[in-house]
């Protein structure tokens, strides 16, 4: 007999049913060190005082109108991105798989608006993940993804990432809207872009009219230490896709753009009941305050650091089972020599949490605010996993 909730997940034997900070306490009462954020979505940790402040003041006050009116607590997030991004512009949706179905449609509809209908094809790359829905698994394309999802929607060209070359000869083709990319793969196994080849893909999405999307769904809100994934290269994509850390565990997300980029976005083109919501919007206010704070962001960058740096440790005193380490900020990656997912579950057994992703690693996306103590409590569960992982062998 089928379950009550649709059996699409595998779900670690295990029920929460508290957090505060960067812990998790399950049912029985074992304290979980959360190094998952649930998917990089907990920025500021599990019932962060700042956020249950908000978010008790205004459901007191307001939780729904609908954009049929406006919305003071959408307009003050919007003022904010605006003013700490490159965009002009935002739409607020309810995720990250919203977020990208709105960026396929803005780059599109840029080119007809230009005159220009002919220009389709989003160019995105293998590794990739934008979501779930039917046009972001089409830009994925993987078997893994879209088996058995077909007919597939069509308008999808998918590159290999890093082939520079293959990049060049296809964006230079007519029918070419935009280039859609992760700063930083998550799902993909946090795979970093060189900053060479993003300020190459920028270079060639300007000398062929063609738009850059970033899809900084997992890889912004101060995750890498910067705000934004794609400020590393120090260049500004033309839409940015955000979410998951956004709401800081509250459903939000967004769509940023030039003025030139969202031209085509006119009265009736796209809208979303829920989306930028009343209540969505204050925490996401209060968000975007703290984590695009420059001291919030270089102290990410230290701690980013100083978990990187033990992990290295962690690594060379376990050669059987890592390889190594990747990533930046508190957005980090141990690829796996034995199964990640091993290792991840030996982590629960250790009660430490992290999260698996494609090419054999175990991602590493605590809460943005980790104390230094927690860091290395963390290191010692870790190295517990990796103890038994090797026992097992």
């Amino acid at each position: 007999m089928i379950p009550s909730i649709l059996p699409t997940y595998n779900r670690a034997p295990l029920t929460f049913v508290k957090g505060e900070g960067a812990w998790l306490v399950e049912q029985d009462g074992r304290r979980f060190l959360d190094l998952g954020s649930g998917i990089a979505v907990n920025a500021l940790g599990h019932a962060a005082p700042e956020l249950v402040k908000v978010l008790t003041e205004q459901a007191n006050k307001l939780w729904h109108v609908s954009n049929l009116y406006t919305v003071a607590e959408q307009k003050a997030l919007a003022d904010k991105l605006v003013e700490v991004s490159f965009a002009d512009t935002v739409f607020f949706t309810n995720s990250g798989t919203e977020a990208c179905e709105l960026a396929v449609k803005m780059a599109r509809k840029f080119h007809h608006a230009a005159g220009h209908p002919e220009r389709v094809e989003i160019l995105t790359f293998d590794g990739c993940f934008h979501g779930r829905s039917s046009a972001a698994i089409a830009a994925s394309g993987t078997e893994k993804m879209v088996g058995g999802f077909g007919p597939l929607l069509p308008g999808f060209r998918h590159l290999t990432w890093g082939d520079m070359a293959q990049l060049e000869a296809e964006i230079a083709k007519p029918d070419v809207a935009a280039v859609l990319i992760e700063p930083i793969q998550g799902e993909g196994g946090i795979r970093v872009l060189p900053d060479d080849q993003l300020k190459a893909i920028r270079a060639a999405c300007d000398a062929h009219g063609v738009l850059l999307i970033a899809d900084e769904v997992q890889c912004g809100m101060g995750r890498t230490g910067k705000l934004f994934g794609f400020e590393w290269a120090g260049i500004e994509p033309d839409i940015a896709m955000s979410a998951k850390g956004i709401g800081g565990g509250f459903p939000l997300g967004a769509v940023l753009a030039t003025e030139a980029a969202a031209a085509g976005m006119v009265a009736g083109t796209h809208g979303s009941t829920y989306g930028g919501n009343p209540l969505g919007c204050a925490i996401g206010k209060a968000v975007v305050d703290i984590v695009s704070d420059p001291a919030f962001l270089a102290n990410v960058s230290r701690k980013g650091g100083l978990l990187r740096q033990k992990l290295e440790g962690l690594v060379a005193a376990h050669p059987e089972v890592f390889e190594g380490v990747r990533g930046q900020g508190l957005m980090l990656g141990l690829k796996c020599k034995l199964p990640a997912a091993d290792v991840v579950k030996a982590g629960y057994d250790a009660l430490v949490i992290g999260v698996p992703a494609a090419d054999n690693v175990m991602r590493l996306l605590p809460p943005l605010n980790i104390t230094e103590e927690e860091i290395a409590e963390a290191i010692t569960r870790l190295d517990a996993a990796a103890t038994a992982v090797e026992a097992a062998q």
